[in-house]
This record gives structure tokens, C-alpha cells and sequence, in this order.
């Protein structure tokens, strides 16, 4: 399946979700992506890593200007910008954040994986 495929799949599911989610009973989080971290090298992500824990709750912040991706959604943590959602798998997210749909992140996995694209693994749901 190519990436354009893909992200139709993902702005879908978003937007299934998103009207499920109305239905949902309180406290019901609805899953609509699980990523690795992106740019843990890049910014704070290893100075914070001693304090991480599985369950905590992460921000995402859409940057529309990044000169590298127009897609672009960052992941924060207590005001620390840890990396950003994947590029391949941004576009639903984005699209979601941009229409003004309230989504949510908590760290599902930590891991001390030799490879820093493996550290952090992160599930957006819709809130």
C-alpha cells in the first residue's frame, strides 16, 4: 500500500473515531494511532529519559510552519519537546489537529533500544 493510501486509511479511521468518540461512556479512549518517537536525538527526549514513565500523558502541537514537514506535529512532555509523530504517519493527526479535533498521547513503551528510533513508542487517541 503506498503512503497516500495509507494516510486516506488514517484521516478515516480519525474521522470514525472522532464520531464514535461522542458516543463513548467517560473515560473511554478511543485508539486511532500508535508511533514510534521521531527526533529523540534532536531535542530533549534523552536529557528527560531518566524520568519517563509508561502512562504518561504527552502533548501534540501542530507546527504548520516547520520548513521540514508541513505536516508537522510535535510531542511535548511537561513543556519538553521530546520529537515529533513520524512524517509517514502525521497526515491524519494533523488533519485532525487542524480542524480543531481534541487528541491526546500517553507513552505506551519504553524500551533501552540501541537505535533511538526505537526508545519511544506513543498512542494518540482521540479525547
Amino acid at each position: 500500500m503506498d503512503s497516500r493510501c495509507l494516510r486516506g486509511v488514517g484521516l478515516l479511521l480519525l474521522a470514525c473515531a472522532e464520531a464514535l468518540a461522542q458516543d463513548s461512556p467517560a473515560g473511554v479512549r478511543l485508539l486511532v494511532q500508535s508511533s514510534p518517537l521521531a527526533g529523540f536525538r534532536y531535542h530533549a527526549a534523552a536529557q528527560v529519559w531518566p524520568e519517563l514513565q509508561v502512562g504518561d500523558a504527552l502533548e501534540l502541537r501542530r507546527e504548520p510552519d516547520n520548513p521540514h514537514d508541513a505536516n508537522a506535529v510535535s510531542v511535548r512532555w511537561r513543556g519538553h519537546k521530546l520529537g515529533y509523530l513520524p512524517r509517514r504517519e502525521n497526515a491524519a493527526a494533523a488533519w485532525g489537529l487542524d480542524r480543531g479535533q481534541r487528541l491526546g498521547a500517553r507513552i505506551s513503551r519504553l524500551a533501552q533500544h540501541p537505535n533511538p528510533a526505537r526508545r519511544i513508542e506513543i498512542e494518540v487517541h482521540v479525547e
